[in-house]
């Protein structure tokens, strides 16, 4: 039997659990999670192989699918749109808990506006959060969208349903070499990795008006000393001084919580001790400085 490999991209509103959703398919940390909307800025491929099966899915977790406020969202939203252009298959996110909103029909409407012509599944995620009726009902309304061809009903935080997706998302893939090592399990570099770890835990450790506002970046990754102890030094920007200071917190209590947890994801990440040097910079107006999101990578 030859090989089989494919670009899967993931289109969804914000947090409906795509992240969530190529973490547990590619069985690896690879893209931060948190309960605020947009926390996925960059096209992140985590990479899952099979090699029983001989297949490999690239799965492409994209930014949540949105109206662009500036030069930042314009960039997101455009990468949305050629990734999916590029996908073998995609994959319509949607948060069974809510059911189909205005929102997904959107989406909908634009992968069939597009003329995609690629196989559009559908995953109806958090199916382990309500009852039975509520899940047909949600699958319903799924099948029943423009362009979609086929539904799974999901639970990316349980695995509920993945098996069954995972095998139908290497069905419709097409034969061909793997594009990424076995081993690997996504293409990010290390020191982008890093950032996004740490911007995971601000986010999930700050207030509402702060998350958007919030960019990490690693100045570098030391070389281990001979205990084994690695320093990483980075930045955490934010636009306003009063950014600056609510992530600083009283006393440097705020960071010092950020810089704790996050120090424990990257040593689970480096898989070594590690001493995280960590600072907070005031960058105004990044999110609308062109040459600023080149520097990022936000394409």
């Amino acid at each position: 039997m030859s090989t089989k490999s494919g670009f899967v991209g993931l289109a969804g509103r914000p947090n409906v659990g795509k992240s969530t959703l190529v973490n547990a398919l590619v069985g690896r940390h690879v893209a931060i999670v948190s309960v605020r909307p947009q926390t996925t800025r960059r096209a992140i491929r985590g990479v899952a192989t099979d090699l029983d099966a001989e297949r490999q899915l690239v799965l492409v977790d994209l930014p949540g699918v949105q109206r662009p406020r500036d030069a930042l969202t314009k960039r997101m939203q455009k990468r949305v749109e050629r990734e999916l252009a590029d996908s073998d298959v995609a994959l319509l996110v949607i948060n069974g808990e809510e059911g189909v909103g205005p929102g997904d029909r959107f989406i909908a409407g634009l992968l069939k506006a597009a003329r995609i012509e690629i196989p559009v599944i559908c995953a109806v995620n958090k199916c382990d959060k309500i009852a039975r009726r509520g899940t047909i009902d949600a699958l319903t309304e799924a099948a029943s969208l423009p362009a979609v061809d086929e539904v799974f009903p999901i639970s990316a935080q349980t695995g509920e349903g993945l098996e069954a997706l995972l095998h139908r998302l290497g069905e419709l893939i097409p034969e061909g070499p793997y594009m990424y090592p076995p081993e690997d399990s996504s293409d990010q570099s290390s020191e982008l990795l890093l950032a996004e770890l740490i911007r995971e835990q601000v986010l999930n450790r700050t207030r509402q008006e702060i998350p958007h506002s919030v960019e990490v970046s690693v100045l570098e990754v030391g070389e281990p000393r001979e205990d084994g102890l690695v320093t990483v030094t980075a930045e955490i920007w934010a636009e306003t001084e009063s950014q600056k200071g609510i992530l600083i917190g009283r006393r440097g209590a705020k960071i010092g919580e950020i810089g704790t947890a996050a120090r424990r994801s990257l040593e689970r990440e480096l898989e070594c001790k590690v001493h995280l040097d960590l600072s907070v910079r005031v960058r105004r107006n990044w999110r609308r400085d062109e040459d600023m999101l080149d520097r990022l990578g936000i394409e």
